[in-house]
């Protein structure tokens, strides 16, 4: 039992010094990207279109599209310089927004 206790000790330790490695390294990176201004910016606009999810009365769901928006992301594995990954940015950007159900307001 004490011999699984340390190697779970150490995988944890492992894992955790892993991701810190890798953070740092993706944080280096991104920054020599924009102290050195190639072709491969690493700051980027993202154009999203916003879907909102509208209950309606039947029960059922409807999608409505808002207006375009431009988004800033970073092209790295982790949020660096303030701004959400690309990869992030547009994942979230699939999903619809849901609008909460009005209905208990109107009962009162």
């Amino acid at each position: 039992m004490r011999r699984v206790l340390q190697v779970l000790k150490w995988t944890v330790v492992v894992l955790l010094v892993s991701l810190a490695l890798l953070w740092i390294g993706d944080t280096l990176y991104a920054r020599y990207r924009m102290g050195h201004k190639t072709a491969t910016d690493p700051i980027d606009t993202i154009k999203v279109r916003p879907m909102y999810l509208i209950p309606r009365k039947d029960g059922r769901a409807e999608l409505d599209f808002g207006d375009p928006e431009t988004q800033m992301c970073v092209y790295a594995l982790f949020p660096q310089l303030g701004y959400d990954p690309c990869w992030y940015v547009v994942r979230r950007s699939k999903k619809p927004i849901p609008i909460a159900d009005l209905q208990p307001l109107f009962l009162k």
